[in-house]
């Protein structure tokens, strides 16, 4: 049987790889799965501290974009608040991150727009195992640039 943490390595490992071999690539639900919600450091922290590169698209003092390394549409940003503060999930929301939520949410918006999404786009929250949050760092899923279906998933 696979330990539990190599098994996340990989997955995240496969996350920062850009031409993926089969043998390597993992779902977004086994990484959903196999993700232990913490409050630690996540791979996003380490995109935050210059760490490991990112194609940032947008970023100020509170937020930052970037385009995910594994693109569900031809558009597919990620927007995340620059300090966690215990906001590992949107469940985890509490009175006092009302301000950063609405920023993410502006953000999303100018991002957008900066993209050329006139004709619309989506904002998906992914929020715990059966959610398929595979990164406990809270993180809004700017998708656009196709067709949307509904229902998403």
């Amino acid at each position: 049987m696979k330990n539990p943490e190599s098994s996340r390595l990989l997955i995240l490992t496969s996350h920062l790889t850009a031409h993926k071999p089969a043998s390597i690539m993992a779902s977004e639900k086994e990484a959903a799965l196999s993700a232990v919600p913490s409050d630690s450091p996540t791979i996003f922290d380490k995109i935050i501290n210059k760490e490991i590169p990112a194609y940032v698209v947008y970023e100020d003092d509170k937020v930052l974009a970037f385009r995910d390394i594994s693109p569900q549409a031809p558009t597919h940003i990620l927007i995340i608040p620059k300090v966690k503060d215990g906001l590992t999930g949107i469940s985890k929301a509490e009175e006092k991150h009302c301000e950063i939520l609405g920023l993410l949410l502006y953000t999303a918006k100018l991002v957008a727009k900066q993209e050329g999404l006139e004709t619309g786009f989506r904002l998906v929250i992914n929020d715990g195992p059966d959610g398929c949050q595979s990164v406990y760092h809270l993180h809004i899923h700017l998708l656009g640039g196709r067709q949307m279906n509904w229902p998403p998933g």
